[in-house]
This record gives C-alpha cells, structure tokens and sequence, in this order.
C-alpha cells in the first residue's frame, strides 16, 4: 500500500511538472484491439486506487463491433454490465502529438478480483506468476511487418480496398533507397516510437511495395506484449497524421508476400535475491549453444504447436500465409538459424542467447500470442520433454513433422480438442476464445468473395 501510495504521489508531481490536463485509458480485447476512452482529471483521481466500470460489450462484440451469438462471459442475458478495469499506472506514456495527455492501459478482473476469462493481457500476466513460481523470468521481443499506403479511411472504402497506392513501388528489401526516398515517416517511427517507451531496435523495408519491418526492444514479457500490442496501434495513428494508411493483415494480396510477427524469447532465472541472473537457454558446450532447459522449452512448444495455432494465428486471414516459398512454416519444426522452421534458434553469448517464434503474423494478439509461447515452453520444462532432432535445409520438405492447420476452421477444432491448452491456459480463456473464433469461421462462410464474383458470375 505504501508503495503505490509513493506512486500515485510521484504521478500527480508528474502531471504537474508536464502539464497533464486529460488521461486516455484504454485496454486490448481479444482481437487485440484497443478499446478505451478519455476521462477528466477529476474522474482519473477518483479511479486510480479503486479501478472502474467499463462496458463489458467489449469482449462480447467482434473485431467489426457485431456481437457474438455464442459468447458466454456476456451478452443479452446478463445485460452487458461493467467489467471493472484496474489500472496499471507502471503503463504511464504520453502519446506523440498529445503532449496534456496522459495514456495508460487496464487489466479487467472480476468482484472477487480474479482475472476476467476474456481479458489477453490478464491471462498473460497468469502465465508470468507460473513462470516466477519456477523460478524464471521472460523477456520477449516482437518484430512486425506492415504494409505502407498512400490512403485514408475514406479512401480505403471508397476503392473498396482495390487498386490501393503504396507509398514506395517495387520490390525494395532492406533498401537504403526506399528508407531515404522515406526518411521523414522512418525518421517520425523512429522518434515518436522512442518518445511513446516503445523503442525500435532496428527498422528496414521488407520485399515489396511500401511494406516495412521493426525490430522492438526486448522486454520482461509483460512490457513487451504492451509494446507490441501498443505499437500497432500507434503505428496507424502516425501514419494517418501524415496522410498514410497502414495494415498489419498477415496477406494483404496473394500476389505479394505476407506480414510476420515473429517473437524473440529467452528465459532468466531469478535465483536467489542478490545473485545475478543467467540466461537458462544459454550453454557454451550445447549444440547450438542450447541448454538442456532451452531443449525442453522448445520441446514443449513444437508438441502443442499443431493444436495451439488458432491462438498464434486469429483470423481468417492468417492462414493465406501458410503457402510454400513464403517464410510462413506449414509444419511443428524447429532448427538452429534455420528461417524455414516455425521455431528458429539464435546462438549467441550468454545474454543474446535466444529463440524467435516464427509462426506467428503480423495479426496476432501479442498478449496471447506470448502467453501461449511461455505457457508450452513452461510446459516442456514441467514435463522434461525431448524435441524431435533440428531440421536440416527446408522444414517444409523434412519428413516427420506433424503438419499445421491451414485454415481457422481446422485450427479451432484442434484447439477445442486439446486438453493441454485448458491445463495451460484454463478453461474460461481458452472456451471464450474457441467460441469467438468459431464465429469469425462463420462471419467468412457467408461472404461472398471478389474471387467468386470474378470466377463465377458471368461464366457459371
């Protein structure tokens, strides 16, 4: 109590010394959109011990704000009441070009304060108090792919999303030309990414029209899942102000490569209070530099990785990745920098030592998509599993490895099926999560698609 006494005594000298007049808060549903508000000085000081209501419509609606017929956490028989929002005041930023603005970010829990069943970022921080109670501790970092255009809200709707203008053209990957062609908005990512505690490692063009890739520093996995999540949406903020429009679908065109997110990840052991922490993925004499731990997490997660996928990849969409001769995986792999492989290691020293899950798109939840990854990682650690050898050359062409879904539909009965992900995730998480992913399957079964219109209208 003392300690956030301290803290919310420092916050008000904050917002004195900066001039904070108004707060945005705001939390990530589970689509990993976020959804907040602006509230008064006044309404923030009366909230900021106690937490607040909030419309819990938003984990009973989908990505397009239409309400799930098949949601159990709420709907019209409970009335959609408030969720009580807490906030996390170690979240504090002050967004880019809202210098009286303060923004910070909510867990939702119940009554009884155990973590709401649909809330991503609470069921992230119950798989961190697992990984604490063994001992360790995460630190995660994302990397995401996302695609440039020269358009706004209105005229993405207005061309029907067709016929779309990027804002560079051509095939330019890790080209000096392009980003200076652009310096401005790379220099503006760069800059206003640092100044919102969202710092960018790295940033390049990726191959293709108008796409580009950011490296974000690693993080404890908490942070980094914030800053990921964060980033998205700032992202599409900056670009509007300079008249851009972005998207972080994992295949905008089938004509195009698609957008990664991929998650770097290593495990820290806490030992004893003073003593230094170690990099338990990390040995020297181990092939690949990789300790028998890193062996087992890495078990745990190409076991699961089949049944666990509609968690790594959410949409419909996601799946038009999953092609060969796209650095997308199509099996349970893995191998020591092999990019082939939905799991690649990194040998490094004893701090850079790593893995980078590369499953994942640029469309993925961050919350459960790290969640997920520590969870079945934890899980091989738990249970001393044994990884399948490392692929050799293309995964996609190695024999034996157990195949991913390729479609949402067959993803979300695998995942319905797995007992491992309730034990890991718990049942409230993963039932909502199956339920709203079964309805986005339907959504898309009753669209009739230009591909259709094209191929059939006249001819059939």
């Amino acid at each position: 109590m003392v300690a956030r006494e301290t803290q919310v005594r420092e916050l008000r000298q904050t917002f004195e010394k900066r001039g904070i007049r108004k707060v945005k808060i705001g939390g990530f549903d589970i689509d990993g959109v976020l959804r907040g508000k602006y509230v008064s000085l006044d309404k923030f000081w009366g909230v900021v011990d106690s937490g607040m209501g909030f419309c819990d419509v938003i984990f009973g609606w989908d990505i397009g704000d239409v309400l799930y017929d098949n949601a159990k956490v709420t709907g019209w028989e409970t009335g959609y009441p408030d969720a009580h929002a807490v906030l996390d005041l170690s979240t504090f930023r002050i967004p880019p070009g809202e210098p009286d603005t303060a923004v910070f970010l909510v867990d939702f829990v119940g009554e009884d304060g155990v973590p709401h069943p649909a809330c991503p970022r609470s069921l992230l921080k119950t798989v961190i108090a697992r990984a604490a109670k063994m001992g360790f501790r995460a630190l995660f970092s994302c990397e995401l792919e996302f695609w440039v255009f020269k358009e706004t809200p209105e005229s993405l709707r207005a061309k029907n999303f067709h016929g779309l203008t990027p804002i560079s053209p051509g095939m330019f990957g890790y080209s000096w030309l392009r980003e200076e062609q652009n310096r401005d908005l790379c220099h503006a990512i760069l800059d206003e990414m640092s100044a919102f505690d969202l710092e960018i490692e790295g940033l390049h063009t990726e191959t293709g029209p108008g796409v580009y890739e950011v490296a974000i520093k690693y993080d404890d996995v908490l942070r980094a899942a914030d800053k990921a999540a964060l980033f998205k949406t700032a992202m599409k903020s900056l670009a509007h102000r300079r008249g851009l429009a972005v998207t972080f679908m994992a295949k905008w065109s089938h004509e195009l490569p698609g957008s990664s997110g991929h998650v770097h990840q290593s495990l820290w052991s806490t030992g004893k209070k003073g003593a230094k922490e170690t990099n338990v993925f990390y040995d020297a004499k181990g092939e690949g530099k990789l300790s028998e731990t890193a062996r087992r997490y890495i078990a745990g997660q190409v076991a699961l990785m089949p049944e666990l996928t509609a968690l790594y990849s959410p949409t419909v969409n996601s799946y038009k990745r999953y092609v060969p001769g796209v650095w997308a995986p199509m099996t349970a792999s893995w191998g020591i920098e092999n990019r082939t492989c939905a799991i690649r290691t990194i040998p490094g020293s004893a701090s850079s030592t790593r893995i980078e899950y590369r499953q994942p798109a640029a469309d993925l939840n961050p919350y459960v998509a790290m969640a997920t990854s520590l969870a079945a990682g934890l899980h091989g650690i738990e249970r001393k599993l044994v990884p399948p050898p490392p692929a050799k050359g293309d995964s996609d062409r190695t024999k034996g490895l157990a195949p991913l879904p390729r479609t949402l539909e067959d993803a979300t009965a695998l995942l319905a099926k797995s007992k491992a992900a309730r034990a890991i995730l718990g049942e409230p998480f993963v039932d909502h999560y199956i339920r709203t992913r079964v309805w986005e399957v339907r959504q898309f079964r009753r669209a009739v698609t230009d591909w259709e219109l094209a191929r059939y209208f006249e001819s059939i």
